[in-house]
């Protein structure tokens, strides 16, 4: 039977918990138990498919095609294992489930509420992935934060889950904040213990405190929490902030979460973690051997997390590559031809990002255009690589109104158009083209000496494609159609072949990568990057 370790967090939102969660995880996989991490938020959408990344981050979607929190993307990057549709759940879905049932007449004409029938899909669904997988442990953070009204059917759903399983089987980890005061210089626990009061409150008490400070907390700071949370002062955890995020498993080996978090299930903690890849890859990354610029041409700057992935992706190819890769983020609206090569001559690679809609699309195609004509490795990722497109058959093929019909509906040349297959469908949710495909890659071109194999998987998220009315001029051109999709004769890849890194991929590549196994055309985009560094030395 499983084993069952809810996180919740208190105080503040934004503490963190997907990190502790996925760090938690990360050594008690290295200690060789099968785990696995699931999110419950507490938003009433069905799922953040149809949110503006300012809403709520990044958009992460899994293989099997969820639309997924982004806290997803960093369970996979830490456990270097892929993510379901199980493993996220909203109260958008917990809801539609319920209703749903009503209406089939499933509840035999008794009054549906909260409890005990929300709460109880809420307790089956902490189950579900635990069975499917077989899992040993499973950790499940409870988005949100403690007192808000939409988290109490989950804590409630905790309580009764934990009553049911035994506190043999079952545990609360509750990450809190230790503020520090400036005027006082001291580090302040009174937050720390409103919050587990509050938990208490709910009927839940927790077992581990994660104490996120900016300052280390002694011994006695320790116990005066302990002793006024009824935690063990062992199962006071200092979560310190770290310069990388990729450091925080090594410290809470250092602080013992996993033994007590071992302790307190009555599982065996003979074996130690093997955390050698991992260290390895930190070790790396906090010893770069030069630095390479990244200039990330996209619409959601504004907010970091709109692009979570690709930033982590960087993280992990420059790793790979013993370098530092210094992204900009540059809002392609503010990039005209007049100001092009002023903002963006001092870069080693250009990225430019996915995205929907019209909205500052025209500096996209200048950003595509300058690393064309000045040869600095490119990148472009879904709308990326159909910008690309454009802007290839208006400058080059002499197309000068072609253009997606996303943006321009009524384009003479549509590069660009909607699938067949959406044309007519009216609902968003859930509706794009997405999850894992496959794709054929030609051999001879840069992305099979990129991926070393002739057929690869890779995660979509998209309704416009490349119009393959458009193909035979493109094949009378230097832009070559290296990767297709042989089942829909989808375009997924084009190249230059007379460019030294030019590429667009119809796909999101940063959605697989992680610090142990880096995706490959992140690394080979960023070593052009480093040889386009040395070239300008």
């Amino acid at each position: 039977m499983a084993k069952y370790i809810f996180v919740t967090g208190g105080v503040t939102s934004s503490l963190g918990k997907g990190i502790f969660a996925a760090s938690l995880a990360k050594l008690l996989q290295a200690r060789g138990f099968k785990v696995s991490i699931q999110k419950f938020d507490p938003y009433i959408n069905v799922d953040p498919g149809t949110l503006n990344p300012y809403e709520h981050g990044e958009c992460f979607v899994t293989e099997d095609g969820a639309e997924t929190d982004l806290d997803l993307g960093h369970y996979e990057r830490f456990l270097n294992t892929p993510t379901s549709k199980l493993n996220n759940v909203t109260t958008g879905k917990i809801y539609l489930t319920v209703i749903e049932k009503e209406r089939k007449g499933d509840f035999l004409g008794k009054t549906v509420q909260v409890i005990p029938h929300i709460t109880d899909e809420i307790q089956r669904r902490f189950d579900v992935l635990a069975k499917k997988e077989n899992l040993d442990l499973i950790i499940t953070e409870i988005g949100g934060t403690v007192g808000d009204i939409e988290s109490l059917p989950y804590i409630e759903a905790v309580r009764q889950f934990i009553w049911k399983k035994g506190k043999e089987n079952a545990l609360i980890c509750h990450l809190t904040l230790l503020p520090y005061l400036s005027a006082a210089k001291e580090l302040k626990t009174k937050p720390t213990q409103h919050s587990v009061k509050l938990l208490l409150e709910n009927g839940l008490q927790p077992d581990v405190l994660i104490c996120r400070t900016e300052h280390q907390i002694n011994k006695t700071i320790k116990e005066k929490i302990a002793q006024f949370t009824n935690v063990s002062p062992n199962a006071v955890i200092q979560g310190i902030d770290m310069k990388s995020i990729y450091e925080v498993p090594m410290e809470m080996y250092k602080e013992k979460l996993d033994e007590v978090v071992l302790d307190k299930l009555n599982l065996s903690k003979e074996t130690k973690p093997n955390m050698t890849s991992w260290k390895k890859f930190v070790h790396k990354l906090n010893n770069p051997k030069g630095e390479v610029r990244i200039a990330l041409v996209g619409k959601y700057v504004e907010l970091q997390d709109a692009y979570k992935s690709i930033y982590e992706s960087f993280i992990h190819s420059g790793a790979f590559n013993e370098v530092k890769v210094q992204v900009t983020s540059i809002h392609s609206n503010e990039i005209e031809a007049g100001n092009v090569q002023e903002i963006l001559g001092g870069y080693h690679g250009i990225l430019v990002a996915p995205g929907f809609g019209d909205r500052a699309i025209e500096g996209k195609i200048e950003a595509i255009k300058f690393a064309r004509e000045r040869d600095i490795p490119f990148l472009g990722i879904c709308l990326g690589m159909q910008m690309m497109m454009v802007e290839y058959f208006r400058h080059v093929l002499g197309l000068a109104q072609a253009h997606s019909t996303e943006i321009h509906p009524d384009t003479p040349y549509p590069i660009i158009d909607i699938m067949i297959n959406q044309k007519n469908q009216t609902q968003k949710g859930g509706t794009m083209r997405l999850g894992a495909y496959e794709c054929a890659l030609q051999p001879n071109t840069l992305a099979y000496k990129i991926y070393g194999t002739s057929q690869i998987r890779e995660r979509h998220r998209h309704r416009y494609e490349f119009n393959n009315d458009f193909r035979k001029q493109l094949e009378m051109s230097d832009l070559v159609v290296s990767g297709v999709n042989l089942k829909n004769n989808l375009v997924e890849i084009v190249e230059h072949k007379s460019h030294p890194f030019f590429i667009g991929v119809q796909f999101h590549p940063e959605l697989k990568s992680t610090p142990e196994n880096p995706h490959p055309l992140f690394v080979h985009f960023v070593a052009a990057a480093k040889e386009d560094a040395k070239s300008k030395l």
